[in-house]
């Protein structure tokens, strides 16, 4: 089991398309034994104490193992949309971990 933390930063604007990207994106996850744990947009009196940008979007998901991670990022139908991917996230923060 994987454990991966997504902290995603969208670009000013962008935000509808990257709904759309996430309406393909997320469906696809349980097609490679995933499971979409968590997703929020925290507001901004979420934050106790940060040190980095607040993210727009924080995702925690679970994938049964690294190849399912793997075969979920190369998936054909997801890579079509990729495209409203690049047009809306600036950057993200990528963590994987593992259940202790």
């Amino acid at each position: 089991m994987i454990y991966l933390t997504q902290l995603i930063y969208i670009k000013q604007g962008q935000e509808e398309i990257f709904d759309q990207f996430e309406n393909v994106a997320i469906p696809t996850i349980s097609k490679y034994n995933g499971r979409l744990m968590l997703r929020m947009r925290p507001q901004a009196d979420s934050f106790i104490q940060s040190e980095i940008e607040k993210p727009y979007e924080v995702h925690v998901v679970e994938f049964d193992s690294e190849v399912d991670f793997k075969n979920f990022t190369q998936d054909e139908e997801r890579k079509k949309f990729l495209h409203l991917k690049d047009q809306s996230i600036r950057s993200s923060l990528l963590i994987q971990g593992v259940k202790i």
